[in-house]
């Protein structure tokens, strides 16, 4: 999923790390300016001190160097009664150094005079302690800062993408088969406004191609129901003579069913394709109208030594079309009666489930991914390759599922899970 995040909290984190980067920058540079001023001014202070030690050991050669909590004053050689510099800034040059001492920082500066060498330390325990705070004031001053971007974002967000939120409520409300109506007449001339156009213009063509497809169903559906009316007819005229031989009634038997069939399928079918659910939904007896199906299709096994075995274990009721309820079973059986050429196929009815299990021919492994791809035919597939698309459309329309498992060369077992019946 590219975009996995909602808009507002894309629009608060970009808030919240711009005000967090920002606050950083300005942090940084405090810290930098305050510790640049803080060093300056020890700098210019050791300096004033050691100019003015300096001059009084000039007027007074025995005068005492400074010996407080922030400066420590030291010369070489020393005078009586004068501690001695430390070893390890004894022989340091003259200029600014800094050192630790006994744990403690610091800022030392050396200077000559009339062959004598003067050191004035200067303690900077107290600079770092205020920078340490310093350094977390500033981290606490970065953290609110991206907090508070991050919840200003939040509720600038909220107010940035109401026409962004208006104008999906307003395309979510249109109802696909009619035309919208000046959607995009309350937005601006900007992003969203060009947005909404668009989901317009699109909306507007869509519309116009559902009018298109529900015209060419309605003429299709008259154009149709004609010629099956007369197959019907003819084929009822011609059974009513009891003087034809009965092959002949049986054919014509056939006939006026297929053709019963055809006006059952076309009218399911166009209620397939709509998309709302206008089907009719009444309790279809399962049972029967396997044992139905079985007698319709029989006649696709002809003269092949293959038994038919029906276990109704239960009677279940199932609500739905019994057009597309029978369009589900019929295919299924007439797979197994056409790829069966001997042993048997048996049918498996319970409360939740419908099986057929054969010893056919079988489907490949690398097939059985595809079979419910529509105009998808196997090697074996004596059909159009809809047939078992279309059971899986009318499955997935009532929330049943299909599943087949299969071996080349043994038989194939197709399983109808339909959930609780009525």
């Amino acid at each position: 999923m590219r975009f996995s995040r909602g808009l507002r909290f894309r629009v608060a984190s970009a808030f919240a790390i711009i005000g967090g980067a920002v606050a950083l920058v300005t942090a940084i540079g405090l810290y930098i300016g305050v510790r640049d001023a803080g060093e300056r001014l020890i700098n210019e202070t050791l300096d004033a001190e050691i100019q003015d030690y300096l001059g009084r050991r000039t007027r007074n050669p025995t005068s005492s160097p400074p010996a407080t909590a922030t400066l420590l004053g030291y010369a070489l050689p020393t005078h009586p009664g004068e501690p001695p510099p430390p070893e390890a800034i004894a022989s340091w040059a003259p200029g600014l150094h800094e050192a630790r001492l006994n744990g403690i920082y610091y800022r030392v500066v050396v200077a000559d005079r009339a062959g004598s060498r003067y050191f004035l330390l200067y303690n900077e325990s107290l600079l770092r302690e205020k920078q340490a705070s310093l350094k977390l004031y500033l981290a606490v001053f970065v953290a609110l800062m991206a907090l508070l971007s991050g919840g200003l974002a939040l509720w600038l967000a909220e107010r940035v993408i109401e026409p962004v939120k208006e104008l999906a409520r307003r395309v979510r409300d249109v109802r696909l088969e009619s035309h919208p109506e000046h959607l995009a007449e309350d937005f601006a001339q900007d992003e969203v406004g060009e947005l909404a156009r668009t989901f317009e213009r699109t909306l507007d063509r869509l519309a116009d191609f559902i009018d298109r497809e529900r015209a060419f169903a309605t003429d299709v559906s008259h154009e149709l129901r004609t010629p099956i009316a007369v197959i019907r007819g003819a084929a009822e005229v011609l059974l009513a003579d009891e003087t034809r031989p009965v092959a002949d009634r049986e054919r014509l038997a056939r006939i006026e069913r297929g053709a019963a069939d055809m006006a059952d399928l076309s009218t399911a079918l166009l209620a397939m394709a709509r998309e709302c659910d206008d089907a009719r939904r009444d309790p279809v007896d399962l049972a029967g109208l396997v044992e139905a199906s079985i007698d319709k299709h029989r006649h696709l096994l002809g003269e092949r030594p293959v038994e038919v075995v029906l276990d109704c274990i239960a009677h279940p009721r199932i609500v739905a079309d019994a057009n597309l309820v029978a369009i589900v079973v019929a295919n299924v059986l007439r797979n197994s009666f056409t790829y069966t050429e001997h042993g048997s196929v048996r049918i498996r009815l319970d409360a939740t489930s419908l099986s057929v299990s054969d010893t056919g021919l079988g489907i490949p492994r690398e097939a059985l991914d595809r079979v419910f791809q529509r105009y998808y035919k196997g090697a074996h597939s004596k059909g159009a390759g809809i047939g078992l698309s279309l059971v899986k459309k009318i499955c997935d329309r009532y929330g049943w599922t299909i599943s087949l498992s299969s071996e080349e060369g043994h038989g194939t077992r197709a399983v109808l899970h339909f959930g609780g019946a009525s």
